[in-house]
């Protein structure tokens, strides 16, 4: 009886010990096997054996793609600008014997270098370049990162800049820096369109005293020509006393064709009052 005891007992023991010598690996992993706590080898997928007992399989990494989301951070530009940016990291694991030994945390690691570069890499910008620049500040950004994880056994696939925004008070500052431009921007306008009004107004002046001072010249040669003509056919100063008793008549007619006239005296003599304005006997 003990000794059917013993022999199970020993087919348990063998069953576990094959057990544990033997490691199954998924398709997208890689283990990394420690042998008495020292690295041993690195364990591919498929079917892999061990040594029970003696080695061990501590750490299963991932041999996909890893996307790593940076934390939103401020940062200050060239010109004392501060901006929020955030990034996403794309990155793959080549050598994870180097992952495992070579830092701590390669996750953290990582996170911590995109912030601190994405920083220095803005901080050399001004605003309206880090705001329009988004794929140099990208090929910048992978190529500070690349070359320190390398040594981890990770390589940098891509690196994305998800936001980059001005902070709330930029932002405040900005709309009203374009509010007093829009405003200036009117002001002008308005000055402008005063300006040619003005000056429309002015040349519509001008021409009208240009018209007027040539109407009034046509006039003058008109009475001129008349005065002329009517010297011509009277001789002596009958024809201007001739003319001014015209004029003295039509403005009579004109006074008493007014509504407010009641009552109206002609001189008697009409020739001896022309003389009288023209003052001579």
């Amino acid at each position: 009886m003990e000794s059917l005891y013993i022999a199970a007992f020993f087919a348990v023991l063998i069953i576990i010990t094959l057990l544990k010598g033997v490691r199954i690996v998924p398709q997208g992993y890689k283990y990394i096997s420690q042998r008495l706590g020292k690295y041993h080898r690195t364990l591919n997928p498929g079917l892999n054996f061990i040594v029970p007992y003696i080695d061990s399989v501590p750490y299963r990494i991932t041999t996909k793609d890893i996307v790593l989301d940076i934390p939103s951070q401020e940062v200050i530009t060239e010109d004392n600008a501060v901006i929020i940016a955030n990034a996403v990291a794309y990155i793959n694991i080549v050598q994870p014997e180097k992952a495992v030994y070579g830092v701590e945390d390669y996750v953290l690691a990582i996170r911590n270098l995109v912030q601190t570069a994405l920083r220095s890499i803005i901080g050399e910008m001004s605003l309206d370049d880090a705001l329009s620049s988004r794929d140099q500040i990208k090929a910048k950004l992978k190529a500070a990162i690349s070359d320190d994880i390398a040594d981890w056994g990770i390589v940098m696939k891509t690196v994305e800049i998800q936001d980059i925004n001005p902070s709330p008070t930029m932002q405040q500052a900005m709309e009203e820096q374009a509010a007093a431009e829009r405003q200036r921007r009117a002001a002008v306008t308005k000055a402008e369109g005063e300006k040619q009004a003005a000056i429309l107004e002015a040349d519509g002046r001008l021409e009208a005293s240009k018209r007027d001072a040539e109407a009034q010249i046509v006039l003058a040669n008109a009475s001129r020509k008349s005065i002329t003509l009517v010297s011509d056919a009277i001789e002596g100063e009958l024809p201007v006393a001739y003319l001014l008793g015209e004029k003295y008549t039509s403005a009579m007619e004109n006074l008493a064709s007014s509504e407010n006239t009641k009552t109206f005296v002609l001189p008697a003599d009409l020739l001896n009052t022309v003389k009288g304005i023209l003052g001579r006997n």
